[in-house]
């Protein structure tokens, strides 16, 4: 017998006992253990086919979701059109009738090795050839079996070997015809057996503000050769202060203003008007106003100047003929007035309270056209030609604008008073009495 207090557990033999109810539920055990079996399978097979019914049921909600989704994803499937644009605009027009004349400009210059390698200690030092500017340029003649290349002369300026590299990628020697540092402008020749292009020259006179430019050249360097940007002509004729690259004035400049991209090594590259031609030499940009370390220093984009073409003709046209550009020189030794103080104005120079610019004579080299005339130290000259000189840069650029052997009328201040002298310009310029600096010879 099973003790209920043990839970279906035996405490002794399990002895067979003839049950006592004699009805038809309590006759076979076995019978009603098997309808006990019976039952609970069937209640497992009818929990089984449930879960296979609900499971069957939300499979099929899931598969009928993700192809509804298919269905609607594959709405936004798409593909390329087989519409052809003409992109025939005349910028392309005009891009096309010059890129094979525009070239890069490498110039190396040799440079020492370290002195503490093997070749230096047993006497066999040598110096290598370094890359030390890249810049544009662009092909404008082809005569013969020479191919001549203007560029800027900042480009090529002391370099002792210069080679150019093509549209076509083609890498070849040039030698420098001639250079001009005041207009900066550099002439190169080189071989012309693979030149295929040249480029001509439009009338910088005839161009308008507003009208559309192309610069083309190598902004940062030959990786980005024959580059393209657009812009517009901000205005005509712009005079600007132009220096060295010690910072030093060097006179004015009237180049053509324009918001073209221009970047370093787009120097030399051609600016171009939609009809192809060259109307302009790209040479600066304004990147930013007052001192690099000056709070008041301010950023300026779109601010890019190119040389006129007609006065890249004239000037190249020199250096291919004379190798130089001819211009007249004083022999002076020159200072802004602007660098005297007041009390040295009155005191040492006797000049009139209303006298506030022009540039004071410091030294009269002998060979100066100015030793016929009083003209002397601490005199104070305000006008040449007839134009004002408020300072050396405006003195240089009007100086320039006359020929060795033209007269000219200098008015200056000699002791406080206003004197006139006819001078005439015979003295050619070069790297000894022309001025580079405020305080030099001129």
């Amino acid at each position: 017998m099973f003790d209920d207090n043990h839970n279906n557990q035996f405490d002794g033999e399990f002895n067979e006992v003839e049950p006592e109810d004699n009805s038809p539920e309590s006759r076979d055990p076995k019978k009603g253990n098997g309808m006990g079996k019976v039952f609970v399978t069937a209640l497992v097979a009818g929990l089984l086919g449930g879960g296979i019914s609900v499971g069957g049921y939300v499979y099929y909600q899931n598969h009928n979701s993700q192809a509804q989704d298919k269905i609607e994803n594959s709405k936004g499937t798409t593909q390329t059109s087989n519409v052809r644009v003409n992109v025939g605009t005349q910028a392309s027009k005009a891009f096309k009738k010059i890129k094979g004349a525009v070239v890069s400009v490498e110039a190396y210059s040799n440079s020492s090795s370290d002195s503490d390698t093997l070749e230096d200690l047993f006497g066999d030092s040598s110096s290598s050839e370094t890359s030390t500017s890249e810049g544009s340029g662009v092909i404008y003649k082809k005569d013969g079996n020479t191919a001549f290349v203007v560029t800027n002369n900042h480009v090529i300026s002391g370099a002792n070997k210069v080679e150019v590299l093509l549209s076509s990628g083609k890498k070849v020697k040039a030698s420098v015809v001639g250079h001009d540092s005041v207009s900066d402008l550099a002439v190169l020749k080189i071989d012309a057996s693979n030149v295929k292009q040249v480029a001509t020259f439009g009338n910088s006179d005839n161009i308008s503000v507003g009208e559309t430019v192309l610069a083309i050249g190598s902004p940062l360097g030959s990786e980005y050769a024959t580059s393209l940007t657009q812009g517009i002509i901000s205005a005509k004729k712009r005079t600007i202060d132009v220096t060295d690259s010690n910072g030093t004035s060097t006179g004015q400049a009237t180049v053509i203003q324009t918001d073209a991209a221009i970047n370093p090594g787009n120097s030399g590259g051609p600016l171009i008007n939609l009809a192809g031609q060259v109307i302009g030499i790209n040479s600066m940009k304004l990147s930013s106003t007052g001192s690099s370390i000056s709070s008041a220093s301010t950023s300026v984009e779109g601010m890019g100047f190119a040389i006129p073409s007609n006065e890249v003709v004239s000037i190249i046209n020199q250096l291919v003929q004379n190798g130089k550009v001819v211009r007249p020189a004083l022999g002076i030794s020159l200072v802004d007035l602007d660098y005297v103080s007041e009390a040295d104005r009155s005191k040492t120079l006797n000049l009139p309270s209303k006298v506030t610019s022009g540039v004071v004579v410091m030294k009269v080299n002998s060979s100066s056209p100015l030793k016929k005339t009083d003209i002397s130290k601490y005199d104070v000259i305000v006008s040449l030609g007839g134009k004002k000189v408020s300072g050396l840069s405006s003195l240089r650029t009007e100086l320039y604008s006359h020929k060795v052997g033209d007269t000219v009328e200098i008015q200056y201040y000699h002791k406080g008073e206003l004197k006139k002298a006819n001078v005439k310009l015979t003295l050619e310029s070069n790297d000894k009495n022309t001025s580079t600096a405020s305080n030099s010879g001129n």
